[in-house]
């Protein structure tokens, strides 16, 4: 049967068929571009956010940057990107880095100021020192907090990754962009939004179920 004289899912199951080994090496490429901007933002922005939350007083003028970074439209980002980085992957995944600080950042500093100053002072009565407290009291009470931040993080850099395909990084978004330019493409359009929407759902639902283990609500061995 001619593609013409098929219905849009039709076409969808027929594009699949045809091109299952270049729409999945399109998706672990737009997966591995997300992953790596929201792990590198990670690096950056929990120790910073551990960093503001005793600075208190640069917390206002550093998630205020962060801020900044996020009102920056993304292609806007990518084209200022682009003049020092050059086409291709290092630019999309510096712009997922710079877009993952200020949830990461925020939701550090968030959860590491609500720790209960009365458990503070029970590991400092203990003899703990500040690095001891920070890593057996505040980064475990704070880790479902912080990890909330990287899901959202990690949602919105898929998102980003797909416009990477305007500067020839790949992924998903080259799939959705070429369904664009051809007449009919709505299938080819489908092949690449469906498997994006789908990254993002199961990214969000395996950090929130993540996110729900490390609630020290539900775990009580904290300065054990």
């Amino acid at each position: 049967m001619d593609m013409a004289q098929m219905n849009i899912w039709e076409q969808l199951i027929f594009y699949f068929s045809e091109n299952g080994l270049y729409i999945w090496s399109q998706f672990i490429r737009h997966f591995l571009i997300s992953i790596y901007g929201v792990l590198f933002a990670g690096i950056i922005g929990v120790p910073l956010g551990f960093w503001i939350s005793r600075h208190r007083k640069l917390a206002d003028w550093v998630i205020g940057a962060a801020n900044v970074i996020q009102t920056i439209p993304s292609l806007a980002m990518l084209s200022i990107l682009m003049l020092g980085l050059g086409l291709g992957v290092n630019t999309v995944i510096t712009t997922v880095f710079l877009y993952s600080l200020l949830p990461i950042i925020k939701n550090t500093y968030a959860g590491v100021k609500n720790v209960d100053k009365n458990i503070l002072d029970s590991g400092k009565g203990m003899g703990m020192t500040k690095w001891q407290l920070t890593y057996m009291v505040e980064l475990p009470l704070a880790l479902s907090v912080i990890m909330a931040g990287i899901r959202n993080a990690m949602v919105v850099g898929i998102g980003v990754t797909a416009i990477g395909t305007f500067i020839g990084a790949g992924g998903l978004g080259d799939i959705i962009t070429r369904g664009v330019n051809v007449t009919d493409g709505g299938a080819i359009i489908l092949a690449g939004a469906i498997p994006a929407a789908l990254m993002a759902v199961i990214s969000d639902l395996i950090l929130g179920w993540i996110e729900k283990k490390l609630d020290p609500t539900k775990n009580k061995r904290i300065l054990t």
